[in-house]
């Protein structure tokens, strides 16, 4: 058998030998055009899919490349039914190509005519689509974004070929104070690509805790444009405020936070999703959307991207002709949205195993564990008459997992220790019975910010945190999750909670999730256990009795 480290399945799955001494090369010729799947300790699986060659074609790629790249590191010849798929679908990308045509339209050409009849009797695209010929079409500029997203439901991606326009300069100097990351930077470059039409925009997976910030930082650096950040809540703006002071030239003149206690408008501005998307009742328009088509933005970076609002996707289409940035941990979208992110934001540029990074000591070590825990005589009847989704929020509320908490808190007494949960009436009991402070969405600004800032100093060693604290929060020193609850086996939740114990530091960490055994959650603990165990951590599943 041959040592090559790649093996190329029928099914458009790869297998990647990580014990190859050629898997870092391997590894960084594939994933340009393929999506990790899982990344256990021994083999991880990249799939090849219609997304991820157009991702791959959008950047620059070409057939030949993507085929030589594989005949060069498979095991085996490639299976012709492999090379049909990637010759067809990068064909299909080229298909729909969207060029100007004057101050008010767009121009759609169709290179195959039976596509173009087929767009002709799709009741999605009638209202955005006006005939210019048998083969072309003229859209409106402000539907630049909405035809991309439907077009793409339907598997017909849209070749932009609009150049990217110039923002308003913005000088940024970096800080020689830090040093960013080799990994980073190879993001960096990922995004910038060759300068030309096709790069500058798009996505970038990286683990939480692995510093997608700093990323961003660089890239607003590297483009020197007034920009926009847009982030899920008012604790992420600020320390995106804090990070861009910290590593950067800019001052508070510079830097402004738009929310709902501040409304600056400066060179780089910060701002929620919530506070974007705000508007008097459901029948009303959005009046802060002026802030995207008035601010002179060249650059806009979305953190956590995989949150977009629908509303926000929308007006991106309006923003098509800028630099935009993705930022996320995961593309995993429980609403299988992942493409209108393709469509509307960009491409994956760039992604890496969070197996790789914890190997390097640039994310903590972790060892994940899941806690079966009985349903007491009393509740176990309750259980079996209960409808369906009271049936989960009885095994999420089980009272023993208090018993287990406490016994872990007890263990890890020297660490800093988050508990997290879903209801707040679970959440609010724990507090009763312990007497740990709390944050919920209840909990004002300031008195969330008071209690993290208590927690990464030290002088609160448990914190009890709802899913406002799921993403973009920093606390670097937590070492300890213990999940009492969680969004119905939730792949994306798990990733963010998990992250929130992954800033590297001296001890390794541990998140708990405590799973009530022999009802639905045990059912949903195994989509997160999934997710889990295919990032390469170690799992172990125990008994209560145990602790």
């Amino acid at each position: 058998m041959s040592d090559k480290p790649l093996t190329v399945q029928s099914d458009r799955t790869m297998l990647l030998d990580v014990h190859s001494p050629d898997a870092d090369q391997c590894r960084a010729d594939i994933i340009a055009f393929s999506d990790l799947l899982k990344s256990p300790e021994h083999v991880h699986t990249y799939a090849i899919s219609q997304l991820s060659l157009w991702n791959a074609i959008s950047s620059g790629l070409t057939v030949d490349i993507i085929l030589k790249r594989l005949e060069k590191w498979s095991r085996f010849a490639l299976d012709s039914r492999i090379t049909f798929f990637i010759e067809d679908q990068a064909r299909r990308y080229g298909d729909f190509i969207l060029t100007e045509l004057d101050d008010e339209y767009l121009l759609l050409e169709v290179r195959r005519p039976v596509f173009a009849l087929q767009l002709k009797a799709e009741d999605s695209l009638r209202s955005l689509l006006e005939s210019e010929s048998e083969t072309s079409f003229r859209v409106k500029r402000m539907n630049r974004g909405v035809l991309k997203a439907r077009m793409i439901k339907l598997g017909f991606p849209v070749d932009d070929r609009i150049p990217l326009i110039k923002g308003e300069k913005l000088g940024i100097e970096l800080r020689k104070t830090f040093t960013p990351r080799p990994y980073q930077m190879d993001a960096v470059r990922a995004f910038l690509g060759d300068g030309r039409n096709g790069t500058g925009y798009g996505t970038i997976v990286l683990p939480c805790g692995s510093g997608k910030t700093i990323v961003g930082i660089l890239l607003m650096a590297a483009l020197g444009m007034k920009t926009l950040i847009l982030c899920p809540n008012i604790t992420s703006v600020r320390q995106w405020i804090r990070e861009i002071k910290d590593k950067t030239g800019l001052t508070d003149a510079d830097v402004g936070e738009y929310s709902g206690e501040k409304k600056d408008i400066k060179s780089v501005t910060v701002c929620t999703y919530q506070i974007i998307t705000w508007r008097p009742d459901t029948d009303s328009d959005f009046p802060r959307f002026s802030i995207f088509r008035d601010g002179g933005w060249g650059f806009i970076i979305y953190d956590e991207v995989h949150m977009l609002p629908a509303p926000v996707f929308r007006i991106t289409s309006e923003l098509q002709a800028i630099h935009r940035l993705g930022l996320t941990a995961t593309l995993v979208r429980e609403d299988g949205r992942e493409d209108e992110v393709f469509s509307l934001v960009g491409p994956k540029r760039y992604d890496t195993p969070w197996s790789e990074l914890e190997a390097q000591g640039y994310i903590a070590t972790a060892y994940c564990h899941e806690i079966r825990i009985p349903l007491s005589e009393e509740l176990e009847i309750k259980y079996a008459v209960a409808k369906k989704r009271e049936k989960y929020r009885i095994a999420a509320e089980n009272p023993r997992k208090m018993e287990v908490a406490e016994k872990i808190i007890e263990k890890h007494s020297d660490d800093s220790i988050l508990i997290i949960g879903q209801y707040i009436e679970q959440l609010e009991a724990f507090r009763e019975k312990f007497g740990y402070p709390i944050i919920t969405g209840a909990t004002n600004i300031r008195r969330r910010e008071e209690l993290y800032e208590g927690f990464r100093k030290g002088s609160i060693k448990v914190l009890i945190v709802s899913k406002v604290a799921n993403s973009a929060i920093d606390l670097p020193d937590a070492s300890v999750a213990i999940q009492i609850s969680g969004t119905f086996g939730s792949r994306q939740e798990e990733a963010q909670r998990l992250g929130r114990i992954l800033r590297p530091k001296d001890r390794d960490s541990h998140f708990y999730t405590l799973v009530t055994e022999y009802t639905e959650e045990e059912e949903f603990a195994q989509n997160r256990q999934k997710f889990l165990s295919e990032q390469g951590y170690n799992y172990t599943i125990e008994k209560a009795e145990t602790l």
